[in-house]
């Protein structure tokens, strides 16, 4: 049987696969034209799952609040829960509030408390706006989101792809097990340094959240 060789990437690519790489420099070029000239800004993570009347809500109201007071616009990905919280926040402040909305299937509807707003079908291009247009970020309770998202920035912050920026996990309660596993067994086992659990801290309070990043992020 004769296989033909394919000389050229472009070989390798169908037309369905080509069509993807258009959406894809589009969606990303998008998002530079919507977010290029937001102020200096903080990324806000949590669960979509959080319902108004949970203190952890009106919490992190509060939470984006004093940033939006600090002089820091708020960046969600724009859903409910802990996201319209963070929204929410700064936007009754008069701040720049701002949701990255991602496309899914299911529980992602849009909060009304942004004043900007970008939409996205693909989850990398989303956490690269994330991270372009963030000085620092806050990773409340939250899934599998909020942790892919926490991992991406300390990796990038660990391997100096990124200039390092301040990391707040709010919630001690929520985060306790996962700092003690990372001790017990990430650095027991030397997976990753004792010194790497300096980048971020984690916090219940409000006012050491902002006075951190503020510590950490000149503006």
């Amino acid at each position: 049987m004769i296989h033909r060789s394919k000389q050229y990437l472009i070989d390798d690519l169908s037309m369905q696969e080509s069509w993807r790489l258009f959406k894809i420099m589009s969606e990303i070029v998008d998002g530079f034209e919507n977010l290029s000239e937001i102020g200096p800004a903080v990324s806000m993570f949590g669960s979509a799952r959080v319902k108004p009347e949970d203190p952890l809500y009106e919490k992190t109201v509060q939470l984006s609040k004093e940033l939006s007071e600090a002089g820091f616009s708020v960046i969600t990905g724009g859903g409910p829960g802990l996201m319209e919280a963070g929204n929410k926040g700064a936007f009754e402040n008069g701040g720049e509030s701002i949701g990255l909305h991602i496309h899914l299937p299911m529980e992602q509807h849009n909060n009304p408390y942004m004043n900007i707003r970008s939409d996205f079908r693909y989850f990398f291009i989303r956490k690269l706006m994330f991270i372009k247009y963030a000085l620092a970020y806050v990773a409340l309770p939250g899934g599998y989101g909020t942790l892919d998202e926490l991992a991406e920035a300390l990796v990038l912050i660990q391997t100096h792809r990124i200039k390092p920026f301040p990391i707040v996990l709010f919630g001690t309660e929520f985060w306790a097990g996962l700092i003690d596993w990372i001790k017990d067994q990430m650095v027991s086992n030397g997976f990753c340094k004792e010194e790497d659990l300096d980048l971020f801290i984690v916090t219940d309070d409000t006012a050491e959240a902002v006075a951190y990043i503020k510590k950490h992020v000149i503006i």
